[in-house]
């Protein structure tokens, strides 16, 4: 079998994360991109490693809204709080 080049596999990828999207939106999912989905998937693979082709399509393929919507809530979360502690400053004393 001949192996895919990194264009062609960054394409075969990014057609398989905007079919997953189109899915999401005949679900009522209207405002996901693709984007979304991808940093999903690599928010996973950052602690288990960059899995094999066949898994990475197995994990797009099978994603379901409410773990997208769940990694899209908690990355909001994590987005405000690193804003908050930047914008804290302690009151002077005296």
């Amino acid at each position: 079998m001949e192996e895919l080049s990194n264009a062609e596999l960054t394409e075969l990828i990014d057609s398989l994360c905007q079919s997953k999207i189109e899915e999401f939106a005949m679900l009522g999912y209207e405002q996901l991109t693709s984007d979304e989905l991808w940093d999903c998937l690599n928010n996973k693979y950052e602690k288990q490693g960059m899995p094999r082709l066949h898994e990475l399509v197995n994990d797009i393929l099978s994603m379901k809204p409410n773990q997208l919507m769940h990694y899209l809530t908690m990355s909001s979360y994590k987005k405000m709080e690193s804003a908050d502690t930047q914008e804290f400053k302690p009151p002077f004393l005296g």
